[in-house]
């Protein structure tokens, strides 16, 4: 099968497409011939090595999984003697990052837990963009944050895969929504129906006078003495990704009392049927920046780390299979 490989941490332009072995399938695992697939951080931290804390977790010297790709969707081809939840033919979606990595590829082995099928009527690349970026928001705003119908929310980079299913999950509760982000997505987001926005190079959310019952952040850019002046006093702050140096500063705010204020350990899949159900009543559309060729990964993972992209960047890997 065709696979990209990250041999070495460097500039994305680095990885090679080559052909390899399909993996050997185990007895609790399902091979999934893929579909599509996502451009995520954890790729691009992934193939670049950075920050570079991250190689505690993916190796120190280069990769110790050289396939990228956390995200996919496509169909099952055969599954392990174990496999109870599937069965071949099946069409499946998830995130796999709680077992691993290896959907920048014709064909990825994942364990039966992550994964699960793709609702009736919902296409490749629809559910491609909803297993990580959907459970991000979901579990900051509702798991975390309890959030309420009428409540005021702000969502930092909003402009991206988990902002956009931020608002919409926050629309359903009638929730008024401001988005900070910046460039071409503020279009998007004007177009998707945020109330508010905010251009964050021409103005810091954090002084404007306005508070909000919840703070959804992916960027992680203001340090918390800063977050407090925009948070109500009964408010709400979940980060869920950005600057690790200033996650780590959340993180340690909320051991030693701060915890109104959270850092958001994703859980994959964990909520999944919430967003089939909103998916169904129409109040959740997938945003799409794509779909790309799967030769183009390189080139995509460059541009998602320029902050280009609007929504999720989706890749198709099996065109045959749209």
């Amino acid at each position: 099968m065709k696979a990209f490989l990250c041999h070495n941490y460097g500039p994305p332009s680095k990885l090679k497409l080559e052909d390899i072995p399909v993996p050997t399938l185990k007895p609790d695992e399902v091979l999934v011939k893929i579909a599509a697939t996502t451009i995520n951080d954890f790729d691009w931290s992934l193939v670049t090595g950075k920050p570079g804390i991250y190689r505690l977790l993916f190796g120190i010297t280069k990769p110790k999984t050289p396939v990228p790709g956390i995200e996919l969707a496509g169909i099952v081809e055969s599954v392990g003697n174990e496999v109870t939840e599937f069965k071949e033919g099946d069409r499946v979606y998830g995130d796999i990052s709680e077992f691993g990595w290896g959907t920048y590829a014709e064909y990825a082995c994942v364990k039966q837990k992550s994964i699960v099928k793709i609702p009736e009527g919902m296409g490749f690349d629809e559910a491609v963009t909803i297993s990580h970026a959907s459970m991000l928001a979901y579990q900051g705003l509702v798991d975390y944050a309890g959030i309420k119908e009428g409540q005021k929310v702000l969502i930092n980079g909003a402009g991206g895969g988990m902002g956009m299913f931020g608002l919409q999950i926050a629309k359903s509760m009638n929730c008024e929504v401001t988005g900070v982000d910046s460039g071409m997505k503020l279009e998007t987001m004007k177009e998707i129906g945020f109330d508010h926005i905010i251009d964050y190079k021409q103005e810091d959310f954090t002084l404007r006078g306005v508070e909000y019952d919840i703070i959804l952040d992916a960027k992680s850019t203001r340090p918390p003495k800063h977050i407090k002046r925009a948070l109500k006093k009964d408010g709400y702050y979940a980060t869920v990704g950005g600057d690790l140096g200033k996650i780590i500063r959340f993180a340690l705010r909320t051991k030693f009392g701060a915890k109104n204020m959270q850092v958001v350990a994703l859980k994959p899949n964990k909520d999944l049927d919430f967003i089939h159900d909103l998916y169904h009543q129409g109040k959740i559309k997938p945003i799409i920046d794509g779909p790309y060729a799967f030769e183009e990964i390189p080139r995509l993972i460059a541009y998602f780390g320029e902050g280009k992209h609007d929504g999720k960047v989706v890749v198709t890997v099996d065109g045959n299979m749209q």
